[in-house]
């Protein structure tokens, strides 16, 4: 059973942007329109199915390109054309890409990230990346674990599909996640898997700010091997571009 210490860093990488769907709460949204005003640092309350609770500190979403890692940068210096940055939170990507001068779309279920990203000139609505129709990118963002948004591996190559059909022929979908089985190693190496699991990057959480709690919500982390198959069958040519850890950057070309 993974343990508090193990489960920390996963936190630091979960994208915590497109978690209130169906939920009248929204515990992100209001710690991005808090720290958007009162600049005062707090900590945003993940609780898990698997550990004790952690904590994100809010001014993670407010980060500069500067203090992003280098994965992320690399995600974001490969961007071209018209962008949907998917899950877009406080907006720092889009941001980012809006001053190189691409055109970018930001979509998120938090309507007070949405709220906040109009504020500053973003160009965001309050959307689920599922009902996004009809409409052509060139490259889809999904940092910070985006594609975490399938839920479960069952879902994974459904959520595939549908970026595979919202891409331009040559687009790029661009994601981010890890190999967590670390969190089921005991001291010996031997990997500890609950036989009764789907697949054991299958996670549950429930996000919480101050007062404002959200309800539990299912999230995906999704070894590069797997990632690889899932997309292979869809269409996708899939590269690993990047390693850090368990931690990868993978590009997926419509071709």
């Amino acid at each position: 059973m993974a343990t508090t210490t193990m489960i920390s860093s996963l936190m630091m990488i979960m994208n915590i942007r497109s978690m209130s769907e169906t939920n009248k709460k929204d515990p992100i949204g209001a710690a991005i329109k808090e720290y958007s005003v009162r600049k005062k640092p707090a900590d945003i309350v993940v609780a898990s199915d698997i550990c004790e609770d952690d904590i994100i500190p809010v001014e993670v979403l407010f980060r500069t390109y500067e203090e992003m890692p280098e994965l992320e940068k690399m995600a974001l210096e490969m961007c071209r054309g018209k962008v949907l940055d998917v899950g877009a939170g406080a907006g720092v990507h889009s941001e980012y890409l809006m001053e190189k001068g691409l055109k970018v779309e930001a979509i998120d279920t938090s309507e007070g990230a949405v709220e906040y990203m109009n504020s500053i000139g973003i160009s965001a609505r309050e959307l689920n990346f599922f009902h996004v129709k009809e409409e052509r990118y060139d490259t889809i963002l999904m940092l910070m674990n985006g594609i975490g948004i399938a839920g479960k591996l069952s879902n994974l190559k459904n959520t595939l599909k549908h970026a595979w059909d919202l891409l331009e022929s040559g687009g790029q979908l661009l994601c981010d996640s890890s190999d967590i089985r670390y969190l089921y190693e005991d001291e010996d190496g031997a990997l500890w898997v609950d036989l009764n699991s789907e697949y054991y990057g299958n996670f549950r959480f429930q996000m919480q700010y101050k007062k404002e709690k959200g309800k539990w919500f299912d999230w995906l982390y999704v070894d590069f091997d797997t990632l690889f198959k899932e997309a292979k069958e869809v269409g996708f040519k899939t590269s690993r571009l990047e390693v850090n850890g368990d931690h990868y950057l993978a590009k997926l070309e419509k071709v």
